[in-house]
């Protein structure tokens, strides 16, 4: 089985876009009916994780007419902490985001002027659900390709493996830190002031949430070569960077905030301006490395680690 057989065609790519795209049809048909556009986020994570879960379990089962235990039992121990993150991370994402949109009864401002071009709702699934389905495709691979793959490309001794797992836990875990630390501090900020949220992580970089993002996916690649390492598993997230950095991240947020800003608070423009200065908006400057919530992030990461390093020790017991 060749890497171009596993990572573009047959296992990976063609079947996660097939699952992908149905599930946006879907959220489609929803978002139109409930004129909000915000539940193609709802999706972004949620489908992640069924991707993950059907790719290591679910075809598995179906195929070879195994139980759930029997399937999980054969899987390596670093591809169950590969399935385990990305659960983690797409689960607590989707609540974040359920939650925010079911208080907030209205859909997310980012998408307001959108809706009021001619015909939106008509070239909608063409334009922005079905691309991210395409997205998702590539986003995905880092968590698809290494459950079809016959043996990696890469061969590490136990010591190399057990070295590189552990950088991957370690990244998974500030990510993933970074990420709960920005949701949380900007909804107790908002609580309390209506001022831009530029305290704890946000003073690190002004979309500590994106870049939190970032460093999880990357985590995934990074345990695929503990694992079952295909070199195509990169684009996923490179992919998942460049949608954050440029397309649907922190440039279309900050757009919509300055616009919104601008028009509705001369405060929070004025603030926004001064942070734009101040601070990166996705990664941070040598000075920001410092910053006392730099620094416990990247504990949050060496928290995982001997975490991670404690369950595999009770599993082997």
């Amino acid at each position: 089985m060749s890497p171009g057989d596993v990572g573009i065609l047959k296992s990976t790519i063609l079947p996660s876009f097939s699952l992908y795209s149905s599930l946006s049809l879907a959220t489609y048909i929803a978002a139109e009916t409930t004129d909000r556009v915000e539940l193609k986020d709802w999706l972004w994570p949620s489908a992640q994780v069924i991707n993950a879960w059907w790719s290591a379990i679910g075809q598995p089962m179906y195929d070879q007419g195994i139980s759930f235990n029997a399937c999980w039992d054969s899987l390596p121990w670093t591809e169950k902490v590969l399935l385990s993150c990305v659960t983690i991370w797409g689960t607590r994402l989707f609540g974040r985001i359920a939650m925010r949109s079911l208080s907030r009864g209205k859909d997310d401002a980012r998408y307001d002027a959108a809706k009021k071009e001619p015909g939106f709702w008509r070239t909608a699934f063409l334009k922005i659900f079905l691309p991210e389905a395409v997205f998702l495709s590539i986003i995905s691979l880092p968590f698809t390709t290494p459950f079809h793959m016959g043996g990696s490309l890469i061969s590490l001794g136990e010591n190399a493996i057990n070295v590189v797992r552990s950088l991957g836990v370690a990244l998974f875990g500030a990510g993933f830190a970074m990420e709960v630390m920005a949701d949380t501090q900007l909804v107790l900020h908002c609580k309390e002031r209506t001022d831009l949220c530029r305290h704890g992580v946000w003073s690190i970089v002004r979309h500590p949430n994106y870049l939190g993002d970032t460093l999880v996916h990357f985590s995934y690649a990074l345990l695929n070569v503990a694992g079952n390492f295909d070199p195509v598993v990169l684009l996923g997230p490179l992919s998942n960077y460049l949608f954050l950095r440029f397309v649907g991240g922190d440039k279309q947020t900050e757009a919509s905030q300055e616009e919104r800003y601008k028009a509705q608070d001369a405060h929070k423009y004025e603030q926004l301006q001064h942070w734009q200065k101040e601070n990166n908006s996705f990664w941070p400057s040598p000075k920001d490395l410092m910053n006392p919530w730099a620094l416990a992030v990247a504990g949050c990461g060496f928290i995982a680690v001997v975490l991670e390093e404690g369950m595999r020790a009770c599993s082997v017991a």
